[in-house]
């Protein structure tokens, strides 16, 4: 009897111990191939200024438009404030951009708040009824799927009757079907957030390098090894990283390449 309890305590502590350390376990198992930096090496506008010997502020450049999402609005896959950010900075030295995956239109609404006046953003998006285009391939996260079809619901979005909409162009369009040879070396900024499955992840990629133009800058969102919905995002990253100089963003779920 004693024998069982002891078995029964033993196993009952390992379950606890992996649920506590189940992040850190997951980090272990799903090692990224890339490699996470500061923030400042991607873009000398997060430079920060010295104000004093103990404070240090932002620089002008990064003085960005914002707006908080109420969490009653349920909306699936945002980025976080300090992902948006540093989106919004980049936007305002971006005349030309592309969207990978509107959603409900956060991301896209931050890009035209703060890009220049003339700036044009194109993004592109399935909507309801688009779903029936859809289609799984063996290589594609079950999880990811749905998720697809869970953020694919709008029609209308958060710019939408705005006076930023006019800097808008919003493609209802299977983003496999997307034609880019019409935008080579195109964009000053790409942010690629659509459909997280391995094929789509590559397809999206696949058409932002041909449409960035040089010195411009590649985004991926939800780079993070471990989860279930984002793991067909980390292994296409890591299967390029040997061909492409791909960095992660500290603290973030970001991923950036920037062509120099």
């Amino acid at each position: 009897m004693i024998f069982y309890l002891i078995i029964f305590l033993l196993f009952t502590n390992l379950i606890l111990i992996l649920t506590i350390n189940k992040n850190k376990i997951k980090k272990l198992i799903y090692k990224s191939k890339i490699k996470s930096v500061n923030l400042e090496k991607l873009d000398n506008i997060f430079i920060n200024n010295r104000i004093d010997k103990n404070l240090y502020g932002p620089k002008h450049d990064a003085i960005v438009k914002n707006f908080c999402i109420v969490p009653g609005n349920n909306i699936v896959g945002m980025t976080s404030d300090y992902e948006a950010w540093i989106i919004s900075s980049l936007s305002k030295k971006s005349d030309n951009i592309f969207e990978f995956g509107t959603c409900s239109g956060k991301t896209t609404f931050l890009m035209a708040l703060n890009s220049p006046k003339n700036a044009n953003i194109t993004t592109l998006t399935l909507g309801p009824k688009n779903l029936s285009e859809l289609k799984i391939s063996k290589l594609d996260n079950k999880v990811s799927f749905r998720n697809i079809v869970n953020e694919s619901i709008y029609e209308k979005f958060l710019f939408s009757d705005t006076e930023y909409e006019n800097k808008i162009n919003v493609l209802f369009e299977n983003s496999l079907n997307f034609d880019e040879n019409k935008h080579i070396g195109t964009f000053d900024l790409i942010f690629i957030d659509g459909g997280h499955t391995y094929s789509i992840v590559k397809n999206d990629s696949e058409k932002s390098f041909r449409m960035l133009r040089q010195n411009g800058i590649i985004l991926w969102h939800d780079f993070v090894p471990g989860k279930e919905s984002a793991k067909n995002v980390v292994k296409y990253i890591n299967s390029i990283s040997k061909d492409k100089k791909i960095f992660h963003i500290k603290n973030t779920s970001l991923c950036y390449y920037r062509n120099n």
